[in-house]
């Protein structure tokens, strides 16, 4: 009798994708999606229909190899990706991606002041702040969201992210106390904070929440310290503190801090592939790759979904 064949072992992987609304991609989108192992050999490469894509019987090489990437791409829409995708043996993993239109806009309809006033009352406390009256608060918000710019998309961001980070006592939002208007921009803002948010940091940081940026000075101008959160591969918040700029808020000992998120966790990476292209083209980061790599990563990592208020469509 022959010798009974072993089957070899595989394992499988559902690829789910969405729009720029958070909402699974209509299912009429034609999907190109590109799977490479860890061996760099191409597994698929062709052409699906969203939003729920499945891939059974993938090689299992328990090793390296099962570090995959996933690659999708679609008419009008800018690529996504996800490396490594960690295949399990005789199991399904998932894998949440979203792809932009590339002629996409901002829709901030869940950005208006009533709305965050009901949705998000520590961010409308930060915007209101240093305003003569709510009404004036309200207007200056106002100016900056009909602009419909990247600027407001950038704060959206950071507030949504660093409301999420659980320091020792609170979030990093608890303790911003008034922005710096003429100094926000489309990758970062700056605002006073209370100073005990350092202390907050630093603990949080022997807890391995963050780990500290040294030579911080060279990418932030005048900055003494700086530390980035590790819990996701991209799209982590970093707090830089500029503690030769104070001031008493409220009777509150304050500090400058610029929070910005950065789209990779490695320096090295950050260097190359985003600091040094950024300064060559005199571009920024953009806040819409901050959108979805953040909640790309978030997905991934099993956490509370990255929900800014707002949308791209």
């Amino acid at each position: 009798m022959a010798p009974k064949r072993s089957i070899p072992p595989t394992g499988n992987l559902m690829v789910n994708v969405f729009d720029g609304s958070r909402q699974p991609i209509a299912d009429t989108t034609r999907l190109l999606i590109r799977i490479i192992d860890g061996n760099q050999n191409r597994q698929s490469d062709g052409f699906k229909k969203g939003p729920n894509i499945a891939f059974r019987g993938l090689p299992f090489f328990d090793n390296f190899g099962d570090n995959y990437t996933v690659i999708v791409s679609a008419d009008g829409h800018i690529d996504a990706g996800f490396t490594p995708v960690k295949l399990l043996r005789n199991a399904w993993e998932h894998l949440d991606l979203m792809l932009l239109p590339k002629d996409g806009s901002f829709n901030f309809s869940e950005a208006r002041w009533e709305a965050l006033q009901s949705t998000h009352p520590s961010l409308v406390a930060l915007l209101s702040h240093g305003a003569d009256s709510e009404a004036a608060a309200k207007d200056r918000y106002g100016e900056l969201m009909e602009e419909r710019s990247p600027t407001l998309a950038a704060l959206l961001n950071i507030t949504t992210a660093i409301d999420t980070i659980h320091l020792p006592s609170g979030t990093p939002l608890d303790y911003l106390k008034e922005l710096i208007w003429d100094q926000m921009a489309q990758d970062r803002f700056y605002c006073y904070a209370d100073k005990r948010l350092i202390e907050q940091v630093e603990r949080a940081t022997a807890q391995g929440v963050f780990r500290p940026e040294f030579g911080s000075g060279l990418f932030h101008a005048g900055a003494t310290r700086s530390y980035k959160q590790v819990q996701f591969g991209e799209a982590n918040v970093q707090l830089t503190f500029h503690e030769g700029d104070t001031r008493k808020l409220d009777g509150i000992e304050c500090v400058k801090v610029e929070p910005d998120i950065d789209y990779f966790r490695d320096i090295a990476a950050h260097a190359l592939l985003e600091v040094i292209p950024n300064s060559v083209t005199g571009g920024r980061t953009d806040p819409r790759q901050v959108y979805v790599l953040r909640w790309i990563a978030g997905r991934h990592s099993g956490v509370p979904e990255f929900n800014p208020p707002y949308t791209i469509v």
